[in-house]
């Protein structure tokens, strides 16, 4: 049987929907005709700017602060949500950290903590409290962001690693717990977005040593992949990497 799920008037929950990717996400989702919940943290004029170019393509868009290191935070936003709009259709897990001084000797427990509670636990909360509250007869739709470069092992960026990895198998965990109401899958990322500080030159220097498509992707290559497993009925538990080949 066939479930069809059209994006327009379906409710969406973003975190880290603020910001970079996030933001892309949210504004996709909204122009799709998706009313939009948008997570963030401490980016409160990002949220604020945000929701007003959401609500634009004439949806309902909301912001909501929690810090994902909380898990008492954690628990109020699909609540949050729920008395918002009534109900959620679909998740998208996009908040991560990712610092710098997360090595083999320079991460401490306290920075080994705040890792896999927000880029982990805090996924692994919302995903239940998403199903929790999808109706017996209704569909759902979670999508990780995740990193391409955890498919390969290296040092840099220690735990930030495990944490990425073990979210790729949680997605393919969570498809065959929530199957068959609900569709888990995720991208995994490569040279989409410069980091702070940095500009495009960055991602062409990628491009022209270590990605075989020899150019870099952009927010649209994001977006466009994430609508399409919001919108596919036969597709759960796989992770899509974005990435131009770059880790093959």
């Amino acid at each position: 049987m066939t479930h069809s799920f059209d994006l327009q008037g379906k409710v969406a929950v973003v975190t880290g929907g603020a910001v970079r990717v996030g933001r892309a996400l949210t504004l996709a989702l909204a122009e799709a005709g998706c009313d939009v919940l948008i997570h963030y943290g401490r980016s409160a004029d990002a949220a604020a700017e945000t929701r007003a170019d959401a609500a634009a393509f004439g949806v309902t868009a909301h912001t909501f602060s929690a810090d994902l290191a909380d898990a008492a935070a954690v628990e109020r936003i699909i609540p949050a949500a729920v008395t918002h709009f009534g109900r959620v259709d679909i998740l998208i897990n996009s908040a991560a950290i990712f610092p710098e001084e997360d090595t083999f000797n320079g991460t401490d427990v306290a920075l080994w903590d705040a890792l896999f509670n927000i880029n982990l636990r805090a996924p692994f909360m919302l995903s239940r409290a998403f199903a929790a509250q999808i109706s017996a007869e209704g569909q759902g739709r979670v999508v990780a962001i995740n990193d391409s470069r955890v498919q390969q092992a290296a040092t840099d960026h220690f735990v930030y690693r495990f944490t990425k990895r073990s979210l790729w198998q949680m997605t393919e965990m969570l498809a065959l717990e929530l199957a068959p109401r609900i569709t888990v899958n995720g991208v995994a990322l490569g040279a989409i977005l410069p980091p702070p500080g940095e500009d495009v030159s960055y991602l062409q220097r990628i491009a022209e040593t270590r990605i075989p498509l020899q150019r870099h992707g952009n927010p649209t290559s994001v977006t466009d992949t994430v609508l399409y497993l919001l919108r596919q009925d036969f597709v759960t538990g796989v992770t899509i990497p974005i990435d131009g080949g770059e880790f093959l």
